[in-house]
């Protein structure tokens, strides 16, 4: 028999002091908004019961619209929370709120486990967000009717004390009533505005509708509590827009769905990254049954894949109580471990079956491929089979493909594949011609990420290096059995040396070498040494300065010892004219690799005007 409630009782709140925590007032949550979360996603929780009960043959009456109502009476300086679910008997108030920390929702799940799982459909959990409701009220009423035949209304209230009062009250329908009068530090909860961006946040995806100023704000079933076989790729792109309304549409997606060892459903989408390594990575957003819980998902989602948007929703994710943050545990990390995997299977299986399109979609999510590989070692190995790579001829490759095109010409002396690349097609047009004048290949890794992307590669390909074009000369990138030939004596190469030392003096540190080139190459080629270049490579992509300044402590200079120009230097009778001529040279080599400009840029080309 349930307990009736014919006059007005006084006690004392019991507090269950071995599962108690700060929660009274301001120390419970740190961010106050969330007692509209709290209170909203109760109403919903006892909705659901409801539910569950009439499913169960428990409740025979009418359901009929069930819907979570919210009010806002500015003049009153009132909020209220209204459901039409099981409500609540004095008993059941005495027990579920006057015992902090009591959880309705658990010993609900408990009582009904061997019927149905029910967890997936109950909100509640540590029987303590009622209690978020004294952050912003002076105090609360409860006004509340149980489903249960023969029950009467009870109203409930407290200022947020300990102490509450507790008799009985008018209410036709079933269901509970939580009045909120708010303190005069919340006021700002009082704008219609502020509440509708707090339902809009907690509340968007929330499984029973949620009525505020006369219409509904939430959508109670989101695609990702649906079956993929139930969708099409409009509802996918219609559901991304609701996310994103701004947004172009994505390039896919991946429809997550397990229910063993953890329940974890969810949309993840692939945006178009281009060669922006700033973007915003907030864009996933992790639910727990639909409630919206954090867009902070790092433990849950590995950092290369912060750069998808979409929809995680786990009830399996440990939250602290106040359900604002993630707690680790070993669900996280096999949760993290499954979205990694399907990831990689999902971009493998577009590239098996479509290598085509794959292609085309390449230069918007190479970003995120490339970050993945050198960043998670179990989605680099997987994505060893579609990582592609892309050759001035526009051109695609996977590392197997691309290797096996070069192999024959660009294998070293001892064996090793040289991979040429290019960072700026401009500014090593020089060295890209002479590569291609002996029939290299010369690929493209110009995206923000490569300088680390290649350093985290090179020692995973198995007797293969990556080499920058204008990283020396092309008789030391691919080093060979058969040299060419000086047409210098060993005493003019120490004099033409000796000649760009001094001429050169002032330059930044140089080592200087004379090397037999080919006669239609440059007189000198400037190089920067591959360690420096790739130290300043990637400080620059971080947004760090270099550890060098803006200018390399240290250049390689070659000389050609084949070139028409060091026969002419050695030729010379006046020093001025040697001297002139090797400054032009030094200036060319410089130009060729971006070096030169201002003053220096100007006079040049007036000195190469002058010359014609």
């Amino acid at each position: 028999m349930e307990a009736t409630t014919s006059a007005a009782e006084k006690g004392q709140l019991s507090i269950h002091t071995d599962n108690i925590f700060p929660i009274i007032k301001k120390f419970l949550y740190s961010d106050h908004e969330i007692f509209l979360r709290e209170l909203v996603s109760n109403a919903v929780d006892a909705t659901q019961k409801l539910k569950k009960l009439a499913g169960f043959g428990e409740f025979n009456g009418e359901l009929g619209e069930l819907k979570v109502t919210v009010k806002l009476d500015e003049e009153a300086k009132t909020i209220t929370i209204s459901d039409r679910g099981i409500g609540m008997t004095a008993d059941e108030i005495k027990k579920y709120i006057n015992q902090i920390a009591f959880s309705g929702a658990a010993e609900f799940v408990e009582k009904y486990k061997e019927k149905e799982d029910t967890r997936g459909n109950i909100i509640g959990n540590f029987g303590l967000g009622f209690y978020s409701s004294f952050m912003v009220a002076r105090e609360v009423e409860i006004i509340t009717k149980s489903f249960q035949e023969g029950a009467e209304a009870v109203r409930w209230t407290c200022d947020g004390s300990t102490e509450f009062s507790i008799e009985p009250a008018q209410k036709e329908d079933r269901g509970t009533d939580i009045i909120l009068h708010i303190a005069e530090d919340s006021e700002e909860f009082l704008m219609k505005y502020r509440l509708n961006e707090i339902l809009e946040k907690y509340g968007k995806f929330l499984p029973v509708e949620i009525e505020f100023d006369e219409k509904i704000i939430n959508n109670p079933n989101p695609i990702w509590t649906k079956q993929p076989s139930e969708l099409k790729d409009e509802d996918y792109i219609a559901f991304y827009k609701e996310l994103h309304p701004m947004s172009e549409d994505p390039l896919f997606w991946i429809h997550l769905n397990v229910d063993y060892p953890f329940n974890l459903t969810g949309v993840l989408y692939f945006p178009k990254l281009k060669n922006d390594f700033s973007i915003k990575k907030e864009k996933i957003q992790l639910y727990s049954r639909q409630v919206f819980i954090t867009d902070e998902v790092k433990d849950v989602v590995p950092d290369f894949l912060q750069l998808l948007h979409g929809v995680i929703d786990s009830p399996d994710i440990p939250l602290n109580v106040s359900r604002s943050y993630l707690q680790s545990d070993s669900n996280v990390k096999k949760i993290n471990g499954y979205i990694t995997r399907k990831v990689a299977d999902k971009l493998s299986e577009i590239f098996r079956n479509d290598r085509e399109g794959f292609e085309k979609k390449f230069d918007d999510i190479g970003l995120f491929v490339k970050y993945g590989m050198i960043s998670d070692d179990k989605f680099g190995e997987k994505a060893k089979e579609f990582c592609l790579v892309k050759n001035l001829a526009g051109k695609h490759f996977t590392f197997e493909e691309y290797t096996e095109k070069v192999k024959e010409n660009q294998t070293d002396k001892g064996g090793t594949v040289v991979w040429l690349y290019a960072s700026d097609v401009q500014k090593q047009d020089t060295y890209i011609q002479s590569a291609q004048k002996r029939g290299y290949d010369v690929l493209i890794f110009d995206s923000v990420i490569d300088p680390h992307f290649i350093n985290g590669i090179e020692y995973k390909i198995e007797k293969t290096s990556i080499k920058r074009v204008d990283a020396d000369t092309l008789d030391k990138l691919i080093e060979k059995e058969i040299k060419l030939e000086s047409v210098l004596s060993k005493d003019d190469e120490e004099r033409a040396k000796k000649l760009f030392e001094e001429t050169l003096g002032g330059a930044p540190k140089l080592t200087i070498t004379v090397e037999a080139m080919p006669t239609d190459e440059m007189p000198v080629v400037i190089t920067i040494p591959e360690f420096i270049r790739r130290m300043n490579d990637m400080a620059a992509t971080s947004g760090q300065k270099s550890m060098f300044g803006d200018m390399p402590t240290m250049l390689n200079l070659a000389i050609n010892a084949n070139h028409a120009v060091t026969q002419k230097v050695l030729n010379a009778t006046d020093p001025s004219e040697a001297s002139a001529l090797i400054r032009h040279a030094y200036n060319l080599a410089l130009l060729s690799q971006g070096m030169l400009s201002g003053s220096d840029l100007t006079a040049f080309v007036q000195q190469a005007v002058s010359r014609l």
